[in-house]
């Protein structure tokens, strides 16, 4: 009798291990896991992240995911979509915000309380300076930069090793006073995760082609503003050129340049290079338009060895409200639309700037500075 019931105790024992052990496994099985996060190319899935910039779309790959009702990568929440939540993959965007905690750490919570973490860093995106809205601004205004991760505290260093005053940030554009002893070159914006340099120049006096300082040419010296007077825009590099007539629709109305020869040695100041590698270039001016540009057409000629009715057409509307701006356009945009020189000429080139197309224009715009300059700083 003892003997039969030690060998159902040693049964019953032996049964309540086996339930215990299958219930174990089985609650382990069912636990939410992280093997590793990739991104989500196909044709990459081999490769696997420890750490991903700001927006970037990341896949986490493991198991009974698919309860998952928040991520959060340090202190910011990421989006979710159940159209990307499956038990063994949720792919999610890194959030773009810049964390006020950085613990390196991915959370997830799922819906039934439960949270796991898992080390995962997220690369802030040092500055990308981008642009101006003009590149040539006055000592003590403010000079507006555009581009991206602009993320205080930062700093603004022109050219010259001076600070500006920063008076206002967001993430894509910044406002800036201009100090005393600004040069032309490159601005330097540095922030907390990284330091970037612009490709464009502040006041940017390179290769300039036509400026009015002094006047040169065969056409309208008489649009030429020197010493500005009230309701005349401000001078931003010296003598500026100002077109300020009704011009009717059609009429031929050259506003300045000629031939090489009556240029004169600005007529040499485009680049070999941009004629020989137009895309590497961008042509530049600035405009100031107290009325707006919103009929006719505006015809660019340069960098060609004579006279020629092809021309870049540079159409309306554009209205910078009294405010000097600087216009960007690819130099191999003007290259397609008349015939550049097939070589460099050490003795100058062509230029004009013609108004000449349909409608009536009220016109009272100004021009300066224009030039043809690297894309890239060298």
């Amino acid at each position: 009798m003892k003997i039969k019931f030690k060998s159902i105790l040693f049964i019953a024992i032996g049964l309540a291990m086996a339930w215990t052990y299958t219930a174990c496994t089985e609650e382990d099985s069912l636990e939410p896991r992280i093997r590793y996060v990739r991104v989500t190319d196909p044709n990459a899935s081999d490769s696997l992240l420890a750490a991903a910039y700001q927006g970037s779309t990341v896949a986490i790959m493991g198991e009974n995911l698919g309860d998952v009702r928040e991520i959060w990568f340090n202190d910011k929440k990421a989006s979710l979509s159940p159209t990307y939540i499956t038990n063994k993959t949720i792919i999610t965007n890194v959030p773009n915000e810049i964390p006020n905690e950085i613990s390196n750490i991915m959370k997830l919570v799922f819906g039934n309380g439960k949270v796991l973490e898992y080390p995962f860093e997220v690369a802030i995106s040092e500055p990308i300076v981008a642009s101006m809205a003009s590149e040539y601004v006055l000592t003590g205004s403010i000079a507006t930069i555009r581009g991206s991760y602009f993320y205080e505290p930062l700093t603004v260093t022109f050219t010259g090793g001076v600070v500006g005053t920063v008076e206002s940030v967001t993430e894509t554009l910044i406002k800036v006073t201009v100090p005393s002893g600004a040069l032309p070159g490159p601005i330097t914006v540095t922030t907390n995760f990284g330091v970037a340099v612009s490709d464009f120049w502040f006041r940017d006096n390179r290769n300039i082609f036509v400026s009015s300082d002094p006047f040169t040419g065969w056409w309208n010296a008489s649009y030429v503003v020197s010493s500005p007077g009230p309701g005349d825009p401000p001078a931003i590099n010296g003598n500026y050129i100002r077109l300020q007539k009704l011009v009717s629709a059609w009429a031929w109305t050259e506003v300045a340049g000629g031939p090489a020869s009556a240029m004169g040695d600005i007529a040499k100041n485009i680049p070999d290079e941009a004629i020989l590698r137009p895309a590497d270039y961008n042509f530049k001016f600035e405009v100031n338009t107290v009325k707006p540009y919103n009929n006719n057409v505006i015809k660019f000629n340069m960098g060609i060895l004579s006279e020629n009715n092809d021309e870049y057409r540079w159409l309306p509307p554009y209205d910078t409200k009294g405010e000097w701006q600087t216009v960007v356009i690819p130099f191999e945009e003007i290259a397609g639309k008349q015939p550049l020189a097939s070589a460099p000429n050490p003795d100058g080139y062509w230029t004009r700037i013609l108004l000449h197309g349909p409608g009536d224009l009220d016109a009272d715009i100004s021009f300066d500075n224009l030039r043809i300059v690297p894309k890239r700083l060298k």
